[in-house]
């Protein structure tokens, strides 16, 4: 596996190694559904419960806690706690209180987009897409009109290149 570089001097080594760990357990079930129809709904519950030990214990894992791949982990592992918006709004707000340097701004927009979406809200950044007569498009879009603007704050493609990404 693919873990962060050992030289890396971080304060919870093993925290990290677990993101990473539940992060690939959560990416084969969900490639796994792609091509066997396969379907685990106890890994997102498993890890959305493990994640809030994991919270309540050293706070939002960021990057100078875990490092940078196990922080994008964490983030992704809370990206799919759909079944837990509340705790997904929580995740949300310490990540954006955190210092710029230690959370990635796009996967503060991700996870802003899934929430507001989750609540049946527009979408901020276009990160969101549905299936609608077999093709993917996004979710409502508040503002749409500078869309491609706030995407740009953060680093992120206009809506129309990350959109190519759903077609097939």
């Amino acid at each position: 596996m693919n873990f962060e570089n050992p030289s890396e001097n971080i304060p919870f080594p093993q925290i990290a190694a677990e993101l990473q760990t539940m992060a690939t357990v959560d990416q084969d079930m969900r490639e796994r559904s792609q091509t066997e129809g396969y379907w685990d709904e106890t890994v997102d519950t498993t890890h959305t419960a493990r994640m809030k030990e994991i919270v309540a214990e050293i706070g939002w894992p960021t990057i100078s806690k875990v490092g940078k791949t196990a922080s994008d982990k964490a983030w992704l592992l809370i990206q799919h706690a759909d079944h837990d918006v509340a705790f997904q709004m929580q995740c949300l707000e310490l990540m954006k209180a955190a210092p710029a340097t230690e959370v990635d701004p796009t996967n503060i927009a991700f996870l802003e987009d899934r929430v507001l979406v989750n609540q049946g809200k527009e979408q901020i950044y276009g990160t969101q897409f549905t299936e609608v007569d077999g093709k993917y498009i996004p979710q409502p879009i508040e503002d749409e009109e500078n869309v491609d603007a706030r995407r740009a704050e953060v680093g992120m493609e206009p809506l129309s290149e990350y959109a190519k990404l759903f077609k097939s």
